[in-house]
């Protein structure tokens, strides 16, 4: 499904990163080690290399991640690009110091309880991960994301899986996003920042 829905000139969600992604640039430095969840056609990959971090990206489509070494290449930055599903990814523990996971919102409730099981073991201690999704409202919305509500994120669903971690912002919000064809309009969003405790 995925490589069908890249094949096509355009970048079907743009090429610029996620606006909540780029606004947590404070917290992000140079040389840092990070892990782009599914990252599709590389528009935060290629973002985050470009703010000087270590990024590796994986993505279960070759045809988005052909597009985003072709991406990384007109931006002069380099990503470890990995052909993999999510499924099969290996989260290795204690890897990364900052793991983006932006949309990932294909999965169901038992696979999302899995991948987030695997960002909790694969972010460092005193790592973050940065993580933005929709709220069940957005299947009302239909301006991006699957149309079904049990894929989407809430308040009490975050909170109680990263519990564990320091919570620094967790806030829902309506708000226009226009990334590309894919993401286009008023949107049901929710943001989430947490350090896993040291």
């Amino acid at each position: 499904m995925w490589d069908e829905r890249y094949d096509r000139p355009d970048y079907v969600f743009g090429t610029e990163p996620n606006a909540f992604l780029a606004s947590q640039t404070e917290l992000l430095s140079s040389g840092q080690s990070v892990l782009a969840v599914a990252d599709g056609e590389g528009r935060n990959s290629v973002w985050l290399a470009s703010r000087g971090l270590d990024v590796t990206a994986f993505d279960a489509s070759p045809v988005g991640l052909e597009k985003a070494r072709r991406l990384a290449a007109d931006q002069g930055v380099t990503v470890d690009y990995q052909l993999a599903s999510i499924e099969d990814w290996d989260w290795t523990r204690d890897r990364f110091d900052v793991v983006a996971a932006i949309f990932i919102q294909f999965a169901p409730p038992d696979l999302r309880a899995r991948i987030f099981d695997g960002i909790k073991q694969t972010v460092k201690p005193g790592g973050l991960v940065l993580m933005q999704g929709y709220r069940p409202e957005q299947v009302d919305y239909g301006t991006g994301g699957p149309p079904q509500r049990d894929h989407m994120y809430t308040r009490d669903l975050l909170e109680k899986s990263f519990g564990e971690f320091e919570i620094m912002k967790l806030e829902a919000h309506d708000s226009e996003i226009n990334e590309g064809p894919g993401h286009d309009g008023l949107s049901a969003l929710i943001d989430l920042v947490a350090r896993k405790r040291a």
